[in-house]
C-alpha cells in the first residue's frame, strides 16, 4: 500500500486492513522507540489541518517524530490557502517538499482535489464524510480486547456523522455485525450506507440503521457514540440536543440492554451530560482511554505503511 492515498476505509481491502491493525500491534507491543527511526529517516510529512485537534495531531507528530521523520504542522489559514490560493496549486507545491500529507479538513472534496493534484500520498485525517484514521484505531482497540472482530456486534447511537460514516465502512469490511440508532433526519450518508451493505454481503455481517436504540444496543459487544453537536454545526446545537436528548444519550440504564461484557467507546472529545452519562464513560466499562492512546499507533502503522521506508 505504499504510496497510495488514505481517504477513506473503503478503498481498502480486509486484507489491507488487517496488514494496518497486525502492523500497530507490533509497533505497540514489539517495537522499541529506538527501533523504529529509521523507518521515515530524512521524510517529511504535511500536516495540514483547517480544524482544531487534540488526538489527531498530536498523535500523528509525535509518530512522525518516533519514525524519524519531520512533521510540519501548517494551519490552513496561515497558508495561502486562507487568502484564496488554490487547493490544486497548493497540492502541487507541497508535493515538490514533502513526502506526505496529512489532512483534517471540512469537506472531503477538498482532501479528493489535493490527492488528484499531488503524486505523494494524502491521509484522511478527518473531513465532513470520513474519519478512518479514527476507525482503523477503534478497529484495533475492539481487537486488542476482544482477541477477534469477526461477528461482535458494535452499536452506535447518536448523530450519523463522519466518524458513523467510517465506522459503518470499517465494521463490515471486517466482519462486524453494527446497529446505528439515530434520529431519522441525522441518519449515516445514503452512499456509505449502500457501501456497507454491499461490504457486509462479502464479510458476512449485518447492518442496521433504525431509531431505537434499545434495539440497536439489545446484546450489543461495543456501545459507541460521538458528540451531538460535532465542530462547524454549533448554530444547531439548541435543535439538535432537543433532538438527541435525553433517548440517545449513552446511560448506564441502557447498558443494561447490551452484553455482560459489553465495553464504552468514544472518540472524544466528550461532554458529559450530552452523549453520554459521566458514570458510563468514568466508569469500569469504558476503553475510551486506551481507544486514545492507539491513535498514536495506528499513526505510525498508516505513516510506515504508506510513506515509510
Amino acid at each position: 500500500m505504499r504510496g497510495r492515498d488514505f481517504l477513506t476505509l473503503q478503498d481498502y481491502s480486509r486484507e489491507e486492513i488487517w496488514q494496518i491493525l497486525k502492523t500497530t500491534h507490533k509497533f505497540k507491543h514489539e517495537s522499541p522507540t529506538e527501533k523504529m527511526s529509521h523507518i521515515l529517516a530524512n521524510k517529511n510529512v504535511a500536516m495540514i489541518f483547517q480544524k482544531p485537534s487534540t488526538r489527531t495531531r498530536i498523535s500523528f507528530e509525535v509518530a512522525v517524530q518516533q519514525l524519524g521523520g519531520h512533521a510540519l504542522y501548517l494551519d490552513w489559514n496561515q497558508l495561502q490557502l486562507g487568502r484564496g490560493e488554490t487547493i490544486a496549486d497548493t497540492a502541487r507545491v507541497l508535493d515538490r517538499y514533502v513526502d506526505g500529507i496529512v489532512g483534517r479538513v471540512f469537506a472531503q472534496k477538498h482532501l479528493e482535489e489535493m490527492a488528484r493534484h499531488a503524486k505523494v500520498p494524502v491521509i484522511n485525517a478527518l473531513s465532513d464524510l470520513y474519519h478512518p484514521c479514527q476507525v482503523i484505531c477503534d478497529l484495533y482497540t475492539i481487537w486488542e480486547k476482544r482477541k477477534t472482530l469477526e461477528k461482535l456486534k458494535l452499536a452506535y447511537v447518536g448523530d450519523g456523522n463522519n466518524v458513523c460514516n467510517s465506522l459503518l465502512i470499517g465494521c463490515t469490511k471486517v466482519g462486524i455485525n453494527i446497529s446505528v440508532a439515530c434520529p431519522n433526519e441525522y441518519k449515516p450518508h445514503k452512499k456509505v450506507v449502500e457501501q456497507a451493505q454491499k461490504n457486509a454481503k462479502e464479510s458476512g455481517s449485518k447492518v442496521e440503521i433504525m431509531e431505537d436504540p434499545i434495539k440497536a444496543v439489545e446484546k450489543a459487544d461495543v456501545i459507541y457514540t460521538d458528540v451531538f453537536v460535532s465542530m462547524g454545526l454549533e448554530a444547531e446545537r439548541e435543535k439538535r440536543l432537543r433532538t438527541f436528548t435525553p433517548k440517545y444519550q449513552v446511560t448506564e440504564n441502557l447498558f443494561r440492554y447490551a452484553a455482560k461484557d459489553a465495553v464504552f467507546m468514544h472518540c472524544l472529545p466528550a461532554h458529559r451530560g450530552e452523549e453520554v452519562a459521566a458514570e458510563v464513560i468514568d466508569g469500569p466499562r469504558s476503553i475510551v482511554w486506551d481507544q486514545a492512546e492507539n491513535r498514536l499507533h495506528t499513526a505510525k502503522a498508516l505513516l510506515a505503511l504508506i510513506i515509510g521506508h
